[in-house]
């Protein structure tokens, strides 16, 4: 699932492109894609159309797109979902659910998955409810530092699992997690109760380093699902330190990497640098 890198990235490119466009058309091509719309389809495209996009915003892993009206409209990417900036008449793609005509271009939501969506927030310019229990994130600037270094120690949990938890800071998913980790030689199982302020103020600008230089390469990306508005891919695959290098050395100290079941998904650390703590939590 894209991190907040890759919605970043996503975002900057249609920030650059949508922003004081006029929606002249809306076409659902097919309702799962807007599925928590209630009233349906058809009432989603015709509340944005005639509307007007005054900017594009993130929280985390969601986007949204302020409107005229004071509404917005909240998007997910999901496991697939792909926000491109086409000019008119160029050919659809395969699995395009969403069409947004604008004068000279079109937005289109494409989700081979369908476990993204788009979603109309009644009010939601300035913060969607839907998503107003999601945390900020490292990089906004009213993120207050000391507020979650004490909410992190207080957790009962390994340090990894509290990274993941949108509710404490948002936008940081399972690659970031594990880079960071390595980066301030944590181990991710390590109890968020034993960290010291250090400690926790490492690994947050850890997890700040390696999400900036992942957005400098336009995000990770490890199949053609995530790419950015104009369907270009990201790069920073080639600069992961841990992520996915099972058995490799260690960037470090040489040690092979190693690779462990974790919530379902897989956790990547080197057995020397982040040695596994006597008393775990998971």
């Amino acid at each position: 699932m894209p991190e907040l890198p890759e919605v970043e990235t996503v975002r900057r490119g249609l920030e650059r492109n949508v922003v004081g466009q006029h929606v002249r058309d809306v076409e659902v091509l097919h309702p799962r894609a807007v599925r928590r719309h209630l009233l349906g389809h058809q009432d989603f495209a015709d509340r944005l159309r005639g509307r007007t996009l005054t900017g594009v915003r993130r929280r985390g892993k969601y986007l949204w797109f302020p409107l005229d009206s004071g509404d917005a409209v909240l998007a997910h990417l999901g496991m697939s979902g792909q926000l491109l900036l086409q000019p008119p008449g160029l050919p659809t793609e395969r699995h395009l659910r969403v069409r947004i005509e604008f004068a000279g271009s079109e937005l289109r939501f494409v989700d081979q998955r369908t476990f993204g969506g788009l979603a109309w927030s009644e009010g939601g310019a300035d913060l969607p409810p839907a998503i107003s229990h999601i945390a900020m994130d490292p990089f906004d600037p009213a993120f207050d530092e000391a507020e979650f270094a004490r909410r992190l120690r207080r957790r009962r949990t390994g340090v990894k699992r509290a990274l993941l938890d949108q509710r404490l800071v948002s936008g940081i998913g399972n690659i970031y997690a594990d880079e960071a980790l390595w980066r301030s030689r944590l181990h991710y199982a390590r109890p968020t109760e034993t960290l010291r302020r250090a400690e926790v103020v490492a690994v947050l600008s850890a997890v700040r380093e390696v999400m900036a230089a992942a957005l400098d390469q336009g995000g990770t990306s490890f199949d053609a699902l995530y790419v950015d508005v104009n369907g270009e891919s990201g790069y920073f695959e080639r600069s992961l330190s841990v992520y996915g290098r099972t058995g490799r050395p260690c960037l470090r100290c040489g040690t092979p990497i190693r690779r462990d079941p974790f919530l379902n998904r897989s956790s990547f650390s080197c057995p020397s640098c982040q040695p596994r703590p006597r008393r775990a939590r998971w």
